[in-house]
Order: C-alpha cells, then structure tokens, then sequence
C-alpha cells in the first residue's frame, strides 16, 4: 500500500499543488515583472525537484516523484479559483498550503510530515530570493521586499515554523471542507 492511499484524490491534489501555492503567495505578495516571475516559476519547480529527489527519500516524497512524473492532470478537472486580485491569490494560496500541511501531519508518518515541511520552506526561500524586488533593469531594488518576508513568516507559521521546527497542527488547521461522514477522515 503507497502512502498515496491514505488520501482521497482531492486530498492528494491538496498535497501535490502546495508546494507550488507556497510560492505563488510569495510571488503574489510583491510580482517582479516578466523576468522576475520566470526566475520565480524556475525557482519554484526546482525546489520542489529537490524536494522529491533529496534525502531524505521519505515514502511521501517517493510517491508525490511518482505522481510528477506521470501524467498531469486535466486542467478542466482541477478545482476552480474565485481571484480578484492578488491578495485574494495570497490568501488562497495560504489556505491550500495550510489545509495541505494538516493533511501530510495527521495522514503519514513524522518522517514524511518533515520532509514535507521542509521542502514547503525551500520552495518558500528560493522563491523569495529569485529575483529582485522593486529596482529598474535589474538595477537597485532588493532581494526579498518586506511584502515577501511577511508573507514568509506567515508561510512559516502554517507550515510549522523555521527549517527544522515541529508543525504547530492543530484542529483549528483542518481543511475547511470535512469528508462526506463529518469526521474528517477520508477512510
């Protein structure tokens, strides 16, 4: 049996898409521009790249390398986002990470629920980092603005802390829609 089983296929997408919605509220937090979105993106799917392919190699991870090496899926059956703005991109992109962390802590082991915090603040940092914030032609500007490093810290508090840290999981985290039985168990 995979770890994949432990979740229904709408959990499982919740899994897999929260890698890529912890970058995405911090691009949303402060966009770069055309060039700072592509070093975003990049920085984005090679964190997770490393997340899948590193050590170490816990059941989950080997799992989600088998899913993204498959086929993906049709976009038509992937649940529809109601954004206005970017803030609305941030605020859901937080709340997909947050009900995907509560899902990896209370379905799998310990050992999974960490390597997949810690690929969550990778993808986190190297998203962050990859371009350059507020300059002209890549001229001045910073690093990470304070709009990143806000939405950071609070990626952190959802995700369990610094690198390293135990995931502060709580009832109060679980998804906000409950399996068809109330419990909020998918078995």
């Amino acid at each position: 049996m995979s770890v994949k089983d432990n979740f229904t296929q709408e959990e499982w997408l919740k899994v897999m898409t929260a890698p890529g919605r912890a970058g995405a509220a911090v691009v949303a937090a402060s966009p770069s521009g055309l060039t700072g979105l592509v070093a975003e993106a990049q920085a984005i799917a090679a964190a997770v790249r490393e997340g899948v392919s590193g050590t170490p190699r816990t059941p989950l991870m080997e799992a989600m390398a088998a899913d993204l090496m498959g086929t993906p899926p049709d976009p038509k059956d992937l649940p529809k986002q109601d954004t206005k703005n970017l803030d609305d991109v941030k605020a859901q992109s937080i709340e997909g990470v947050r009900q995907a962390m509560w899902l990896v802590s209370s379905k799998t082991s310990a050992e999974d629920a960490a390597a997949y915090r810690q690929m969550l603040l990778n993808v986190v940092e190297k998203t962050a980092g990859a371009a350059k914030e507020g300059g002209f032609l890549g001229i001045g500007g910073e690093q990470v603005s304070d709009k990143e490093r806000a939405v950071m810290d609070e990626l952190r508090q959802v995700i369990g802390g610094e690198q390293g840290g135990a995931a502060a999981v709580s009832q109060e985290t679980a998804p906000l829609t409950p399996s068809p039985d109330g419990s909020g168990n998918s078995n």
